[in-house]
């Protein structure tokens, strides 16, 4: 779309919705605007079902009543926008920056475009067709605001069930009556966010911070909240400790530990050491691991489903027939790691890591450092590499995404 095209059809929407001659509803379905800027726009109930928006500045923009269907805004500046009841099913939020912005009884559940031989179709009750160009298919998506900043935002009224917001900065959020039903919430910051009447029925909310923030009188059943790490038994403790003491003193002190086996589920392990750790067989299912270092951990047949391993240092571990279904490896690095001799100095020889058989389905490897690993009949169906970096990755047997 060229710039004289789109302010030609921004001019029309401006008449459209002043009822002036001339005027015509705003049709961006399918666009790509992406890194466009469209500040203090006025888009009122535009139709932008599908349309790649990445990186676009709607810095205060009018955005209430839109339909946005599987929008791209990742990355986006939507501070102090009005998205008011705004349709935001199956949008990818991922990083965008929500600030001040007003998303009261906006639609954030589950969407799908279904994409035909040349049209795509919305799913049935959804309002029609999309436009004439191709668009990715996002069957079942749920709404991506991982790491999303919404300080301050008003989602009174909002429906977020399913919402993936893990690492998101909901800090002051005005969330009365929302609804995050079986929503993620793994290591988001809800400090300080108003949440009465909200519905956190059977949501993640494993490592999430909630100072001040009062959930008396939210629906809170069934939400699962981390397991303190001091209520895992003091030999567990210890050997954690001892195995960072361990790391940091080059083997001089402390102890390498072996947790192989353990029951580590939903614990916040956050920025924590475990490098060369085993971890064989464990379970650490919902746990949140987001800036750990693992160089070179043995964790093969481990259990890590749906857990939170942004930005994690992997390099050179083994996750040989690990679970890894649905966790956030968002910038995690599984790189080669680089061998150091008793002293801590470089070798020149590296280890690649091991992902043979691993079950990565749903997982999210946004931006994701997979160079020289070997994925080897590993399942990948339906994860998001999205900026992933696979040079000289062995691929043999592995399920890629459809």
């Amino acid at each position: 779309m060229t710039p004289d095209q789109l302010a030609e059809i921004l001019e029309r929407h401006c008449r459209w919705i002043e009822g002036r001659p001339g005027g015509a509803r705003a049709n961006l379905a399918l666009a790509n605007l992406e890194g466009h800027d469209l500040a203090n726009i006025d888009l009122r109930s535009a139709r932008m079902i599908g349309a790649k928006l990445a990186k676009c500045r709607l810095h205060a923009s009018n955005l209430s009543g839109a339909d946005l269907f599987c929008v791209d805004l990742r990355r986006a500046d939507i501070s102090s926008a009005n998205l008011s009841k705004a349709n935001l099913r199956g949008a990818r939020l991922r990083a965008a920056d929500f600030t001040g912005a007003n998303l009261r009884g906006a639609d954030l559940r589950v969407g799908s475009l279904l994409t035909g031989s040349r049209t795509p179709r919305l799913p049935p009750g959804e309002g029609g067709g999309a436009g004439s160009a191709d668009a990715a298919t996002l069957t079942g998506s749920p709404v991506d605001l991982a790491g999303a900043v919404l300080r301050r935002t008003v989602l009174t009224e909002a429906n977020m069930a399913d919402c993936w917001l893990c690492n998101a900065d909901l800090s002051e959020a005005i969330l009365i009556t929302a609804n995050l039903a079986n929503s993620r919430l793994n290591g988001a910051n809800l400090s300080g966010a108003k949440v009465m009447g909200a519905v956190f029925r059977n949501a993640d909310l494993v490592g999430a911070k909630i100072a001040n923030c009062d959930f008396t009188q939210a629906d809170i059943t069934g939400a699962v909240f981390t397991t303190p790490l001091d209520t895992l038994g003091l030999e567990l403790v210890h050997k954690i400790y001892d195995h960072e003491r361990w790391i940091l003193s080059f083997g001089q002190k402390g102890a390498r530990a072996d947790l192989d086996g353990a029951d580590l589920r939903r614990v916040d392990l956050r920025n924590i050491n475990l490098s060369a750790t085993s971890l064989r067989g464990a379970c650490l299912s919902q746990a949140t691991l987001a800036g750990a270092r693992l160089i070179m951990a043995d964790l093969s047949g481990a259990n890590l489903e749906n857990a939170n391993l942004s930005g994690a240092d992997l390099s050179g571990a083994n996750l040989g027939y690990t679970c890894l279904r649905g966790a956030d490896l968002t910038h995690a690095r599984m790189g080669p790691a680089e061998i150091l001799d008793p002293s801590g100095r470089p070798t020149g020889r590296t280890w690649a890591s091991n992902l043979v058989g691993a079950d990565l389905r749903y997982a999210h490897l946004e931006n994701a450092t997979l160079a020289g690993a070997n994925l080897g009949n590993a399942n990948l169906n339906f994860a998001d590499l999205d900026g992933a970096d696979l040079t000289g990755a062995r691929l043999v047997g592995a399920m890629m995404p459809s």
